[in-house]
């Protein structure tokens, strides 16, 4: 009876991944994910541009793109915003004003009265031929008398003469100080608009249609609310604002302004735009709106970052356009390239009006004021308070938005010219800078996944496949947020990137920082699904690039050797990381290149000064070891690839030792291999690994150690390293935290104690914690149901079957009946 028993029990050894019952596909695809591991490492570090700029660090030429640095004064601003572009230009006076400083002083003093005018011969001002006569100077004047309705033709000659002429240099604003027209100005505001005397007005001759039966009452009625509507805004020129203009043209420029005037002047351009606010007079709704950006313009030349930003904020939203938006973008790029002045955008709110100019304006016309207006949220975005604002402030979507706009504008199909194809381009390059920063905020993802990001960036550099500054960008945005699942899952669906992304590294294969953080993206990919494998190894000649790429940067010496080594490792981790797809795995470990790309790197590179290229490339040979087809290259290599792994293991690094034992643990299925080890003793180094605290070193060591104990030479050698007793220290101290672990130390001790000598020492000590460890109700689970459901299945499927076996054998060498501990 002894001796059936002993036959069944005699099943033979135990191999790594052996069972003692035929596996399941699921079973099978379980235990290929324990023996292939993905590759993890480092996202490429992006420095902060330590000069704020345009183009900071950029691929592109100085000629032809535009500049971070000019200066900006008042003559660079057109006085009235309505003035058309004559396309002629006069050159400023070189006047300087000579006002008092302090606005106590009487400004009237020192300054010349203005000559009468005189009356036109014909009795008239006659439209636009008297008003071109008016003098440069006169136009200066705060028109304070001057109410005119827009739409009434007596004044049309009035608006050209003062949308005709700039101010000149550092000329300052006059208010009218004789006597005479100070009475004029005073009795003026007593009589209605329509019947002031104005040598420069005709009364329109009544026509036909306004005197038939039934028109003149709703012409009146028209007449005097438009009436009443200019008496309203005249008192509140009078009231609201023209004292604010009085006290801005009171300072003078060219001297020094004291820190309290600036500070008044702020607060007040602050109360001004208020005031005009509340009273629906931003825009261009105001009558007078000319004069106040007059006085506005004229405060740039005080040179004030504080007030320079408070002023474009309220130019910004009286809806200048032309020369003037492109000046006042300009100049709030300029305030946004100094980091210290981050703090005033915080509580100035240009940033809205900023946005607002993004989205309203013509790119077709307006390239240039867009291009400055993104330039600066690009900068202000590398501050985190102002980030976060942006955030708030919807940019994503709005940055969403100009990119599909510069992209159809920028369609084959659309005949682009070339500078709208390099304004575009510029735009892109501030638009992806922008977002890339903003990418690194957690709170974005979610913004990043409700729109359509992925796709659009996609579609950018597909565009712009030849610009490495955009390409750079969005290659720095997508490996930000791969590192993350939901947004590394929502980029693996964008079916286009796979694509690009390879296109791309054939493209800008020198451009270092492009190629690295491509292969960091794709390597992110590779390692969330075999779906993703699939797609990588689906597009046309992706190995056959990816390994080019390996040759390139291996054989090649080049000026940067620590970022040649950061290609190689996210290189070689994307082959790991792809490796795991069983179809991909199989081809990859029948590729001659690929195999002895590998094996160079373990060749050449010494593990103390490449500690992780040299771990990613055993990595990579363990995972493409797990396939043992007749082709591989690496069962075919044994040899060679076992004295590289022997260097590993008399390293100091663990983590080299841990990936050569792993690879040992597939490779020591071979007779030949299995010599080696014992020949070159390795085995008392995987020995030693059992003494290790961490499960996974221990785990690749009862792997080597399972086959070699199949023979009964290797299993003599390595129970003379007393291999037993510290086999069964890592059951009691790992098994009930992990069972694939515990599974695998009792196939080691099977084989282990094959008729072992002194098997009376371990046999009672084994017997008890194998009891222990079957009886279900004694053991501790965790309280979460999903994972006490998963380690109760491991512990049934995994460890039981091989712990029950191995029970049965330590009860008849300790000579106990069968019934102890029946957990039956």
């Amino acid at each position: 009876m002894a001796s059936v028993e002993r036959k069944q029990e005699k099943q033979g050894p135990f191999y790594r991944g052996y069972g003692i019952r035929r596996q399941t596909s699921a079973e099978i695809v379980t235990e290929a994910r324990r023996s292939l591991r993905t590759l993890q490492t480092r996202r490429p570090f992006t420095p902060r541009e330590e000069h704020r700029q345009l183009f900071g660090g950029s691929a592109r030429t100085r000629d032809g793109r535009p500049p971070s640095s000019f200066s900006l004064h008042a003559r660079n601003f057109d006085a009235p915003d309505s003035r058309p572009n004559s396309g002629t230009r006069l050159s400023p006076l070189e006047h300087k004003s000579r006002f008092p400083v302090s606005p106590d002083e009487d400004c009237s003093k020192g300054v010349p009265k203005p000559p009468a005018e005189q009356k036109d011969k014909r009795g008239g001002a006659g439209g636009g031929a008297r008003t071109r006569l008016v003098r440069a100077r006169s136009l200066m004047i705060i028109p304070s008398v001057m109410q005119h309705d827009a739409n009434d033709p007596r004044t049309e000659g009035v608006d050209e003469a003062i949308s005709s002429t700039n101010p000149p240099q550092h000329e300052p604003f006059h208010l009218h100080s004789s006597s005479k027209q100070e009475k004029m100005e005073q009795s003026s505001k007593h009589i209605p608009n329509k019947h002031r005397p104005n040598e420069h007005s005709r009364t329109p001759r009544p026509s036909s249609a306004d005197l038939s039966p039934g028109k003149g009452t709703k012409r009146d009625a028209e007449r005097g609310r438009r009436d009443s509507t200019g008496s309203d805004e005249t008192v509140f020129w009078t009231s609201e604002v023209l004292p604010v203009l009085e006290m801005f043209e009171s300072v003078a420029l060219g001297g020094t302004v004291s820190k309290e005037t600036m500070e008044r002047l702020c607060d007040a351009c602050t109360g001004l735009h208020n005031v005009l606010s509340e009273n629906g007079m931003l825009g261009k709704r105001f009558k007078n709106r000319s004069s106040v950006l007059r006085a506005l313009f004229r405060l740039i030349d005080l040179g004030s970052d504080r007030l320079n930003l408070t002023l474009a904020k309220l130019i910004l939203e009286l809806d200048v356009s032309g020369n003037n938006l492109l000046n006042i973008c300009k100049l709030v790029f300029k305030i946004s390239r100094n980091s210290k002045n981050d703090s005033l955008f915080q509580d100035n709110g240009v940033i809205d009006s900023l946005l607002s100019v993004i989205q309203r304006e013509d790119f077709s016309s307006s390239g240039e004021i867009v291009l400055y207006c993104t330039g600066s949220l690009k900068l202000l975005s590398g501050n985190s308070a102002l980030t976060r604002l942006l955030l708030a402030k919807d940019f994503i979507p709005v940055s969403l938005q100009l990119s599909q706009h510069l992209i159809q504008i920028t369609d084959p199909k659309a005949s682009p010219t070339p500078d709208q194809h390099n304004i575009s381009g510029h735009i892109l390059v501030q638009v992806t800078a922008a977002l890339r920063n903003v990418a690194d905020l957690s709170e974005s993802r979610a913004a990043f996944l409700s729109s359509s990001v992925f796709s659009t960036l996609c579609a950018v550099i597909d565009r712009h496949r030849d610009d490495q500054d955009v390409c750079l960008n969005v290659a720095r945005i997508f490996s930000k947020l791969s590192s993350y699942a939901e947004c590394c899952c929502a980029l693996a669906e964008t079916s286009s990137c796979y694509r690009l992304f390879l296109a791309l590294l054939c493209k800008h294969s020198r451009k270092q920082a492009l190629v690295v953080r491509l292969l960091f993206t794709l390597g992110n990919l590779a390692a969330r699904s075999d779906q993703a494998r699939q797609r990588i190894c689906e597009e046309e000649r992706s190995i056959d690039v990816l390994l080019e790429l390996f040759q390139n940067y291996l054989r090649v010496p080049r000026d940067k050797p620590d970022e040649d080594e950061d290609v190689l490792i996210k290189l070689i981790r994307v082959l790991a990381n792809l490796s795991i797809h069983p179809v991909i795995g199989s081809a990859l470990a029948s590729n001659t290149l690929c195999v002895q790309l590998l094996l160079k790197v373990m060749e050449v590179r010494s593990v103390e000064e490449s500690a992780e290229l040299v771990v990613n490339a055993s990595t990579t040979i363990n995972n493409l070891s797990f396939y043992q087809s007749e082709s591989s290259v690496i069962r075919v290599q044994h040899k060679h690839v076992s004295e590289l792994l022997l260097r590993l293991l008399l390293s100091s690094n663990m983590d080299a030792m841990l990936e050569a034992t792993r690879v040992f643990g597939n490779l020591s299925q071979i007779e030949e291999v299995q010599r080696f080890i014992i020949r070159n003793k390795v085995h008392r180094f995987v020995v030693a690994l059992l003494d290790s605290k961490n499960p996974d070193v221990c785990f690749s060591a009862c792997g080597v150690l399972t086959n070699l104990s199949v023979d009964p030479t290797g299993r003599s050698v390595i129970n003379q390293e007393g291999a037993v007793h510290k086999l069964i220290d890592c059951l009691r101290d790992f098994g009930p935290q992990d069972w694939f672990l515990a599974a695998q130390v009792c196939q080691t001790l099977w084989n282990c104690t094959d008729e072992a000598e002194g098997r009376e020492e371990f046999a009672q000590e084994l017997l008890e914690i194998l009891c222990l460890y079957s009886d279900q109700k004694a053991l501790q689970w965790p309280s979460s149901d999903d994972i006490k459901a998963y380690q109760e299945a491991c512990w049934e499927l995994e460890f039981l079957p091989v712990a029950e076996m191995l029970k049965k054998r330590m009860r008849r060498y300790a000579n106990l009946p069968e019934t102890i501990c029946d957990t039956s």
